[in-house]
């Protein structure tokens, strides 16, 4: 595929600053898109953030990122504010990527004096890992933000379908998200914008260090993989770059694995 047919287009990440979301604004850019970024990181995580927003220019992107809930309506609104500014009356987003890694790790039902997941924490994890992306679609599409021929992503994981300690709530989200992504590839085809879901193998992130028990996780999955490793953010960076193009508008309502084959091998 041509660089070209990205070159100058808009990508809009949400969840930008590490792992997936990053492995992506990376890929992207060296295609020639814009980044716009929305993350939420604490003081302490911003010389990173600013560290890869430097990289993401010095491949040429325009980039722009903002510091936010982005479960948060008002704040949503105001960034898509921004954006649409920033875009003008050129084009509008290509490609939306949720990659949101912010929920509850505990236990549904746990022995007694042990804390359980509360109906607070259920909400919010689905909400944001989940709901959010038919939210960020729906604003996008009000404001006119979206190009024809764009591209929604979400990423899923094996954890949608299968059982993990105190995974409860996030596999339920996931479960939602991909939920979410069918209706969306029905309901998005009118204006010739696909929606799918990126179900990566297990991957080394920040998100995945606060599974318990993630090292085991890890080590089975190495062992697991018929290529002997564990996915990386680049592998699914540089596969979604692929997707992104103009040639994949038949491509729809799917999760793709991107793992290497570890979810087909017992």
């Amino acid at each position: 595929m041509s660089c070209d047919n990205l070159k100058g287009k808009w990508a809009l990440l949400l969840g930008a600053s590490s792992g997936f979301g990053a492995a992506v604004g990376r890929s992207l850019a060296k295609k020639g898109m814009n980044i716009i970024g929305v993350h939420m990181d604490r003081k302490a995580a911003m010389p990173a953030v600013e560290t890869l927003i430097g990289e993401l220019k010095g491949l040429g992107a325009e980039v722009h990122f903002f510091n936010i809930n982005a479960a948060d309506a008002d704040k949503r609104a105001a960034v898509l504010d921004n954006v649409k500014k920033v875009i003008g009356g050129e084009g509008g987003v290509r490609v939306l990527l949720h990659s949101l890694a912010f929920g509850a790790l505990k236990p549904l039902v746990a022995e007694e004096g042990t804390a359980t997941i509360t109906s607070a924490q259920m909400d919010m994890t689905a909400d944001v890992m989940g709901h959010s992306l038919v939210y960020w679609v729906q604003d996008l599409l009000s404001r006119d933000l979206f190009e024809e021929n764009g591209r929604v992503y979400a990423m899923t994981s094996s954890g949608g379908t299968r059982a993990f300690p105190s995974y409860g709530a996030v596999s339920a989200a996931k479960a939602i998200l991909e939920s979410h992504i069918r209706q969306l590839a029905v309901e998005l085809a009118p204006f010739k914008i696909t929606a799918n879901a990126i179900r990566a193998g297990v991957t080394d992130t920040p998100a995945l260090r606060k599974i318990p028990d993630n090292l085991r996780m890890i080590e089975v999955a190495s062992d697991r993989n018929p290529s002997g490793r564990l996915t990386t953010p680049e592998d699914v960076g540089e596969a979604i770059s692929v997707l992104a193009g103009p040639e994949t508008y038949w491509i729809t309502g799917n999760v793709i694995g991107v793992d290497g084959g570890e979810d087909i091998v017992a």
